[in-house]
């Protein structure tokens, strides 16, 4: 428990007291948002945000970084291979999006890498962390990931590896990237409004700190034996828990200076961590469909955005939203930036105390 503590309280710290030092950093080298001409033309309020110093996803990396290890060392522990694959996604994901803000910010322009060649960047951070993840067993034959699709625990029917190994590896990594690329993209187009975002990940992998340390109280493996209908085959769960809450306790931090007005936006480079974050955590943890509810603002976004495109083929023009993702629409209907930003705040929190409701629920069931 001292780790737990130990790792959020310095990553908290990080990010809170050393923003303005990399800030300064920021605006020494030229890192100054760019914004898209339509979205200025079409949100006048957006143009008074060009030049507020971008990237600052960087700051939270590196606060869940130095909170995690310096955490688990203070604590007397070992980093675990499970913390290391979210840090894997975390930063591997963070430079495909810090690419893309660098190509930003040097041409001055709002085009960066194209939609293919993010993906593939993508995807070639998420292929080694799969295979990994279902590789090096511990002591007792557990492996980061699993073969199974899971909801609150593996789902023994939902076996990706039924049909032969080739197969199972081909359905299991593409099953893994389609979570990755959903959720880091569905961030990325969430993070439209000062603090959005930010503030959705705080609930979000907060509520994953919670879930892996339940996880970590109810071990099939010496556990309580009256328990044992209801324990979880999760590896490293407390680390797992070490590393949400270094992570969430970092975002909180740069929240302080990215919430209206923000003084530095995180950037591509940011959204994508958050979203690599997420995956690692829905993944490790066996939660992965349980995320759609946990994550359900950020589905909003990006489910408005493909709404959207597809209304408008269909009806050769006609727009479904008077701008996507959908808290533009609501910018466009007059709603201030604040109140969007909160109430989709309000909204996340409850999504998320659903889902670890209905996660613990389904625990009662297994031992009552």
């Amino acid at each position: 428990m001292r780790s737990l503590i130990m790792a959020a309280a310095i990553s908290l710290a990080f990010t809170l007291f050393l923003t303005p030092v990399f800030l300064r950093l920021f605006r020494k080298w030229g890192w100054g948002q760019v914004i898209r001409t339509p979205e200025a033309m079409e949100n006048p309020s957006h143009e008074a945000k060009r030049g507020t110093p971008t990237m600052g996803g960087v700051i939270f990396i590196a606060g869940t970084i130095v909170g995690y290890f310096t955490g688990v060392y203070v604590g007397g522990g070992v980093p675990a291979l499970s913390a290391i694959l979210v840090i894997w996604l975390m930063v591997g994901f963070g430079v495909v999006g810090f690419i893309d803000d660098y190509m930003k910010v040097r041409s001055q322009r709002s085009l960066g890498l194209s939609g293919w060649r993010k993906v593939i960047g993508q995807l070639l951070v998420i292929i080694p962390f799969g295979i990994v993840a279902l590789n090096f067993p511990n002591a007792f034959g557990q492996t980061p990931a699993s073969e199974s699709i899971s909801l609150f625990r593996d789902i023994s029917w939902l076996n990706l590896f039924a049909f032969g190994v080739v197969l199972g590896w081909v359905l299991y990594l593409a099953w893994i990237a389609i979570i990755g690329v959903a959720t880091s993209n569905s961030v990325n187009l969430t993070d439209g409004l000062d603090g959005l975002a930010a503030g959705a990940g705080v609930i979000v992998v907060g509520a994953y700190s919670l879930i892996a340390f339940w996880q970590f109280k109810q071990p099939c493996i010496g556990g309580d034996v009256d328990a044992l209908g209801g324990c979880y085959e999760v590896r490293d769960p407390f680390n797992l828990a070490i590393i949400a809450a270094s992570f969430a306790a970092s975002l909180i931090g740069f929240l302080w200076w990215n919430a209206p007005k923000a003084k530095v936006f995180m950037g591509d480079v940011g959204s994508m961590a958050i979203g690599g974050v997420i995956t690692a955590l829905a993944i490790l943890t066996r939660t992965e469909l349980l995320l759609i509810v946990l994550a359900g603002v950020f589905v909003l976004s990006s489910g408005s955005v493909i709404l959207q495109r597809a209304y408008f083929k269909l009806t050769r023009g006609k727009r479904l939203f008077l701008m996507s993702p959908f808290h533009h629409h609501l910018e466009m209907r007059g709603w201030a930036e604040v109140t969007i930003v909160v109430r989709l705040w309000i909204i996340t929190g409850l999504l998320a105390v659903s889902a670890v409701g209905l996660f613990y629920v389904e625990w009662l069931t297994r031992v009552g």
